[in-house]
């Protein structure tokens, strides 16, 4: 059995492949959020059977999204790129009316060079539309890291002080209507980033204003017209692990701050995450150890399922440390992180919390093994026989077939997991298929499925 160290976090790369969820499935949270976009995919036939079958969104609902199919003649160049991405345009501008088109390259626009970033700025001044471009593919990045890609580039089209993308003249960067609100530098403010639903992105800014601190606007807002305001010095916070692209594209290129805090994910996490950003502020805040001792009471009936058993993350969404320190806070023991990439330079401060919630609870620190190698992963849960593997939907029947509890990672990716509210709805994930189990014993029917 391995032994993992209880003093510092051990990091290990297998340079192993992506085996995660396609980026471009980015697009099936996106669209809904930015209500007034239009999401073109520009791939092979293989991404638009993935689209159908992961976003399962009949056509007749028109949703705001659709593939650009590249067809031989594409791939060998003997057709015009420019003017078939031009025809479809126009035909998504006149039909659906857009603010915003974006464009979501894939593995094959890498392979055969398509110089979108190119053809993008040329087109949307012919068609009086702002274009996005955004390589969203599963060579680069990893699942969620699609939605990196699309927030890294959009971030560059966010108004400063003095500009505003409200009317589009062929360039949102170069208008010159002068923005009516600016918020007053002597206020505490902060722009969130990191796409959520607009019932708990409302949570979280209530929470902060709860403490005297505005979030003058998230990215991306609901309306691409209402892209927040980036100044320089402007503070930012991101709201999730895999945004590191995002946070560094506004470090540099727009000048803001970034405020490095734990993500609000767990009365732990949010409450470290709102305690960072008042620190940055000098704001003593007020109440918090009250509200999370309040939300682990209500938790106790789940926590009562999972004390003391075992986890092994095998890594898809790049949620992994987060919710290893919550569940290592539940009561569970951390048997190894799996992770696709991880920045450690974004997940510093998740990562101290992680070690000082090992250190409290008194358990092991767990392995963190970036890029894993699935083989030598089965090959440890195997030995360690964990209660519970958080894994790719690909592996999920073949350990469930040899005695291994499963439960899907890409579900915690689609759920409502931040802030204090949410904190149940990780619970009940994690504890759906041990309770199931438990089911299962009580009918005698758990050795017939073993």
């Amino acid at each position: 059995m391995t032994t993992l160290s209880n003093e510092t976090l051990v990091f290990e790369c297998e340079t192993g492949n992506y085996h995660t969820f396609c980026p471009i499935s980015c697009v099936s949270w996106l669209y809904q959020k930015i209500e007034d976009s239009f999401f073109l995919v520009i791939g092979t036939k293989t991404c638009g059977y993935f689209l159908q079958n992961a976003l399962g969104v009949m056509i007749f609902a028109e949703p705001r999204y659709a593939m650009a199919e590249l067809e031989e003649g594409d791939i060998s160049a003997q057709l015009n790129d420019y003017k078939e991405l031009k025809r479809l345009c126009l035909q998504i501008k006149q039909d659906r009316n857009p603010s915003v088109i974006v464009w979501i390259g894939t593995c094959t626009t890498e392979i055969i060079k398509m110089d979108l970033e190119g053809m993008a700025p040329r087109l949307e001044i012919e068609i009086g539309l702002p274009i996005v471009v955004a390589r969203a593919n599963g060579l680069d990045y990893a699942f969620t890291q699609g939605e990196d890609t699309v927030l890294a580039a959009m971030a560059q089209r966010c108004p400063s002080e003095t500009t505003s993308n409200k009317p589009y003249n062929g360039d949102t960067l170069k208008t010159n209507e002068v923005i009516s609100q600016v918020t007053p530098l002597n206020k505490a403010s902060v722009v969130l980033f990191g796409s959520l639903p607009s019932t708990v992105a409302t949570q979280l800014t209530l929470e902060l204003k709860m403490q005297g601190i505005e979030v003058s606007g998230w990215l991306p807002s609901q309306r691409y017209a209402d892209l927040p305001v980036l100044s320089e010095g402007t503070y930012v916070c991101g709201v999730n692990p895999f945004l590191s692209r995002t946070a560094t594209t506004l470090m540099r290129r727009r000048k803001c701050k970034l405020i490095g805090a734990p993500f609000p994910i767990g009365p732990d996490g949010t409450r470290a995450w709102v305690e960072k950003i008042c620190s940055v502020f000098g704001i003593l805040p007020q109440g918090l150890e009250e509200r999370e001792s309040k939300i682990w009471n209500t938790l106790e009936d789940y926590l009562q399922l999972i004390r003391g058993k075992s986890v092994f993350f095998m890594g898809d969404n790049l949620l992994e440390i987060s919710l290893a320190r919550f569940l290592t806070r539940c009561g569970m023991v951390i048997y190894e992180i799996g992770i696709p990439y991880m920045d450690k330079r974004f997940q510093a401060a998740e990562l101290e919390l992680l070690q000082k919630t090992c250190s409290e609870m008194k358990v092991p620190m767990p392995r963190i093994v970036e890029k894993p190698d699935n083989y030598y992963q089965i090959q440890r849960i195997r030995e360690l026989q964990p209660d519970l593997a958080i894994t790719g939907m690909a592996h999920a029947n073949p350990l469930e077939a040899r005695g291994i509890t499963t439960k899907w990672s890409v579900e915690f990716t689609f759920a409502q997991i931040h802030g204090f509210a949410n904190s149940r709805e990780i619970l009940e994930l994690v504890t759906r298929p041990l309770r199931r189990n438990q089911s299962l014993d009580s009918l005698g029917w758990a050795k017939l499925v073993k």
